[in-house]
């Protein structure tokens, strides 16, 4: 069956880094696109950052020059490296693929 399992959230200082994991099984993943989305409290869930088969990227405007999505097919792993982190980044964060999702990992920025 399909798993995409998230690590390496937790509680940063804003300003502060992060990197996100994504290790997928049970896809097909090198042809795949892969997103991250996230979903904060109070608020529906957004598409922060995607990256398709052949590395092409898009993120949602809020996050641009921050954060970077990329993928190791070689791993099945995708990652998000995020910098200059805001408060506002706070929640949590999901690999998503199709209809698939992890379970989440939370991001905690503190002011």
């Amino acid at each position: 069956q399909v798993q995409l399992v998230e690590s390496g959230g937790g509680l940063v200082q804003a300003g502060g880094s992060l990197r996100l994991s994504c290790v997928a099984s049970g896809i097909a993943f090198k042809i795949r696109t892969m997103a991250w989305h996230r979903q904060a409290p109070g608020k529906e869930r957004e598409m922060v950052a995607s990256i398709t088969s052949t590395d092409n990227t898009r993120y949602v405007d809020s996050v641009k020059g921050r954060f970077t999505i990329s993928r190791d097919n070689a791993k099945d792993t995708v990652y998000l490296q995020m910098d200059s982190l805001k408060p506002e980044d706070t929640a949590v964060y999901y690999c998503v693929n199709r209809v698939y999702w992890g379970q989440g990992t939370q991001v905690t920025v503190s002011s």
